[in-house]
């Protein structure tokens, strides 16, 4: 009984360290969606330090336990056994402490189902270990052998090297319970929005969602209370915990961001939010990687004619692919004039139903003048002023992470972290070469482009190449070699090109070359999953 006790205790006290030490595992799994493929995908690569870490740990547990275990071997089995924990729990405390300076870029979000996933995993480590601990007892006890028995609990070192297997059974456990949970909320939404008075606006499209999201607020918000499902929430969780957060009391407008990796999600999610109006801002390759073609992605997106919305305004480039829908709306081509961008601001003159609005704002380039545009018609539709609407264009501000200007001791950032898309990456690059100064542009080059990814990343290289910009750092080495190839090919000027492990790499060959007035383009920073 006291062996059973004592096994218990051991595997409990062995996996919360092994569980605390690996909590940046949940982290990527948080990233990855809670899918374990995508998240399997991440660890396996060749290149992943956290897979590597975690087998070194697991080389230096085996051979500091043997040899501890040995060496006091003359006090007798048990001595010598618990002798070995030491080095054992030592390795796993310096090990935490060492890979804390290893930081997610993207920290882990501690939600309710990030705290019951580490419950699971926790539940999940303690009884693997205890069949582990007792599996080794019994050969231990079988075989008899008093040198065996000193060694018998070596192979309870390669631990560390099961705990990614480990989380993603806890995940798929957890799965279970957690889309059954997300259902019934999801549903208790769909309920609430179909009680309210409230107007629905749902936003799709390959590129621009959040960043129209944040124009077409502004520009309600001149007639209407309003609330948008915030940051990049554009799935049918973010638009529920938008409904009943405390931000959507009152309103009269709610600004649905839609998004889809897959066939159905923008059903699903026009079910869920039953849109009377949307903006659909257009289609690149972006998600090609599930969708299979840009048509498909065209197919997907293109529900939003059908679910019930009565005005689509859309973006100029789907004049062609949605001509025949009956509910598009597109900008007339008179209706944006004598566009003038600059390095820090645009301007452009917005004709709508015979009225114009002077436009100055501090959003940069072509997009923020269709961006501006293609809201502006939507609010008109929606019953706005003319003088309502240029209210509401006055009080844009940059959102954040997308193409926003921030100067810095005198050095422009154009910060497009969350920029993933070959049309958006285009627009940046402009920006960029509309600065005086030195140009250079940080990037790991674009993602989620499926047969495509090659092809859209040599493309990002020609157009570095043909902005002659001054410095090039590629960084990471997903997409590296694709962006230098494109770059090669179209002439790029390889003595301005170098490349970076990690984006702190990549700060610091910067460091060494920015000065006073020049201008550096952060173009797309991944997440830790890729």
């Amino acid at each position: 009984m006291n062996e059973l006790l004592e096994r218990i205790i051991a595997s409990v006290v062995c996996a919360v360290v092994f569980c605390v030490m690996t909590v940046k595992l949940l982290g990527a799994m948080q990233q990855s969606g809670y899918k374990n493929g995508r998240f399997w995908r991440w660890y396996a690569r060749k290149d992943n330090l956290a897979c590597n870490r975690l087998s070194v740990l697991s080389l230096c547990l085996a051979l500091a336990t043997a040899v501890t275990s040995l060496c006091f071997s003359f006090l007798g089995v048990k001595t010598a056994l618990i002798a070995s924990a030491a080095p054992f729990f030592a390795l796993l405390i310096a090990y935490l402490f060492a890979d804390r300076k290893f930081a997610l870029k993207v920290p882990a979000n501690r939600t309710g189902r990030f705290s019951r996933l580490f419950a699971v995993y926790l539940l999940f480590t303690a009884c693997f270990s205890f069949i582990f601990i007792s599996l080794l007892y019994f050969l231990s006890e079988l075989n008899g052998s008093k040198l065996y028995a000193l060694i018998a609990y070596v192979p309870f070192a390669l631990m560390p090297i099961f705990l990614p297997v480990l989380l993603c059974g806890a995940n798929g456990i957890a799965g279970i319970f957690e889309n059954a949970r997300n259902k019934k909320f999801v549903k208790r939404a769909g309920q609430v929005l179909n009680e309210r008075e409230i107007l629905r606006v749902g936003i799709v499209g390959s590129y621009g969602k959040t960043s129209v999201k944040s124009v077409l607020k502004s520009i309600l918000s001149e007639k209407y209370a309003v609330v948008e499902t915030p940051e990049s929430y554009n799935t049918p969780m973010g638009v529920a915990k938008t409904v009943f957060s405390p931000q959507f009391e009152g309103k009269q407008v709610f600004i649905a961001e839609m998004g889809a990796r897959k066939a159905g999600d923008i059903k699903e999610l026009c079910d869920l939010v039953k849109p009377q109006y949307a903006v659909f801002t257009g289609v690149c390759a972006q998600h090609v990687a599930t969708f299979g073609s840009v048509e498909n992605v065209y197919a997907e997106k293109s529900e939003i004619f059908r679910n019930g919305a009565k005005t689509v305004v859309c973006g100029a480039g789907l004049k062609t692919l949605a001509a025949g829908e009956e509910t598009a709306r597109f900008l007339e081509e008179t209706a944006v004039a004598n566009v003038r961008k600059t390095a820090t601001e645009t301007q452009f003159t917005l004709s709508l139903g015979g009225e114009k609005i002077e436009v100055k704002t501090a959003l940069l380039g072509n997009a923020a003048v269709e961006n501006i545009a293609i809201s502006a018609l939507l609010a008109k539709e929606m019953g706005m002023t003319t003088g309502e609407i240029a209210k509401g264009i006055e009080k844009i501000t940059p959102v954040a992470h997308r193409l926003q200007l921030i100067e810095s001791g005198g050095v422009y950032i154009l910060d497009d972290g969350y920029n993933c898309n070959i049309v958006g990456a285009g627009e940046a690059i402009d920006a960029l070469c509309r600065f005086e100064g030195g140009k250079c542009i940080v990037t790991p080059g674009i993602v989620e482009c499926g047969v495509l990814e090659e092809e859209i990343n040599g493309e990002l290289g020609e157009k570095i190449a043909q902005a002659k910009l001054d410095k090039i750092i590629l960084v990471g080495d997903t997409l590296v070699g694709a962006v230098k190839s494109g770059y090669q090919k179209a002439g790029g000027d390889e003595s301005k090109l170098q490349t970076a492990k990690t984006l702190e790499a990549a700060k610091a060959l910067l460091s060494d070359w920015v000065q006073t007035g020049d201008a550096v383009l952060f173009l797309n920073d991944l997440p830790d999953v890729y």
